[in-house]
């Protein structure tokens, strides 16, 4: 985050002081300038026009998380003791601590195509049976694995081939 700050000044009737034409507050839709980056002015105008001063800070990154780990902050935000709820369910606590304060994004699952060894244009897919099987085209076909697919099928030794899908071709 960065240490640079901006310095608004805000009425109690919720109006913002307009530092270019400095002749009063308005609603913050009409003001010209509303923030400025010295703080020691800001305090100069609400000691001459009244008001307090708003500090603006720029908003935290969101951490980008597995869905495993959005599920255990999401968890945690139900229970009585996040942060223990947290530390008892993860190594990298500090890590998910971060995104129970400061927001999350699930990263996207990673997918592959997997050709067949040996060949230059077959790809295996997952059939209707549940099983893995090979096909020149792949029209129409279920034949994108994640990580945990390429696992469970055994898509995931050195002899196979795979293809990370692309966003486009999502």
């Amino acid at each position: 985050m960065s240490e640079e700050k901006l310095y608004a000044i805000k009425n109690d009737e919720g109006k913002y002081w307009d530092f270019e034409d400095q002749d009063g507050f308005w609603k913050l839709s009409t003001v010209a300038l509303a923030a400025m980056a010295d703080e020691e002015s800001a305090k100069s105008v609400v000691h001459d026009h009244g008001g307090h001063v708003v500090t603006l800070v720029e908003e935290p990154k969101k951490v980008v998380l597995s869905k495993e780990e959005a599920k255990i902050v999401e968890d945690a935000h139900n229970d009585k003791y996040p942060a223990s709820y947290i530390s008892g369910n993860t190594d990298g606590e500090r890590f998910l601590m971060e995104a129970f304060v400061n927001g999350y994004t699930v990263a996207k699952e990673k997918k592959y195509k997997v050709r067949v060894p040996e060949t230059q244009t077959s790809y295996y897919y997952k059939g209707s049976d549940g099983h893995v099987h090979a096909s020149d085209t792949s029209g129409g076909l279920d034949n994108e694995f994640s990580d945990y697919e390429l696992q469970q099928y055994g898509l995931d030794g050195e002899r196979f081939t795979k293809e990370e899908v692309t966003d486009d071709e999502q």
